[in-house]
């Protein structure tokens, strides 16, 4: 299917690896020039040279900390213009409700969605102006029904998708398209850091608690970031104009809700 996006622009944060780069990867196929962000500046160069060399689209990188408010700054700056954009940042780290202090939540609220807003505060206008425009938050199945131990993101994450609820709907009439995708488990090193745990944990092997945590979905096996990458592309193409301010689950059925 072709996505009708070719020569669109695209900001696609923490992208060096994972899901980020997953999406970087369809919408590169798709003909999307890039403007990559992560933390690591080896890793996002890797990822970025091996996007022009496959799809040879142009690729642009800023390895910085987005949300560093400097640096955020700057990343928008680079960023102006873009069609698309794809919000991303990994998980806070897993605990009990009394591991966590008032410290802690501010910094998931700042990675998981403050930064998120900001960039859609900074970005949204060029793209209503332009009367075409698409974002895509990478958030959690937690969303849709909380994980115990991933309580900051929990709070974190549902306050993006209140804020994505609203604005979705005001900027729809001006042809910019809003919508999150939910993953569940991957195989990504969030997977791995949580597999860890478990392991750690139990005191059983890695591969013990990959299975254990295989089994409690029903595709039977962690997604892929190509898989995911696709569904990002699908909902950033010419063919996504009507899907508006909705949260998608990619968990493999793993959610067992009926709505």
């Amino acid at each position: 299917m072709d996505l009708g996006i070719r020569g669109k622009r695209a900001l696609v944060c923490a992208s060096s690896k994972g899901l980020g780069l997953g999406c970087a990867e369809a919408l590169a196929e798709a003909g999307v020039d890039l403007l990559m962000n992560a933390r690591g500046s080896e890793a996002l160069e890797a990822s970025a040279q091996d996007l022009r060399d496959r799809f040879g689209v142009r690729v642009e990188t800023l390895a910085c900390d987005v949300t560093d408010e400097g640096a955020r700054a700057e990343l928008i700056d680079r960023a102006k213009g873009v069609d698309i954009l794809v919000t991303n940042a990994g998980g806070p780290p897993p605990g009990v409700w009394s591991d966590w202090d008032r410290a802690d939540f501010i910094k998931a609220l700042d990675a998981n969605m403050l930064t998120p807003i900001a960039l859609m505060k900074a970005l949204l206008p060029a793209m209503m102006e332009a009367g075409w425009g698409r974002v895509v938050n990478i958030t959690s199945q937690s969303v849709k029904a909380p994980i115990a131990a991933l309580g900051l993101s929990n709070s974190a994450r549902a306050g993006l998708t209140g804020y994505v609820a609203g604005t979705a709907r005001q900027v729809a009439g001006q042809g910019v398209v809003i919508n999150n995708l939910l993953p569940g488990i991957h195989a990504t090193d969030r997977a791995v850091s949580l597999d860890t745990g478990v392991a750690q944990a139990q005191g059983i092997s890695m591969d013990e608690a990959r299975a254990q945590r295989a089994a409690t979905i029903p595709a039977g096996r962690y997604g892929t970031r190509q898989e995911f990458g696709a569904t990002c592309a699908f909902l950033c193409s010419q063919h996504a104009g009507f899907i508006i301010g909705q949260n998608i689950l990619l968990d493999g059925g793993a959610t067992n809700m009926t709505l």
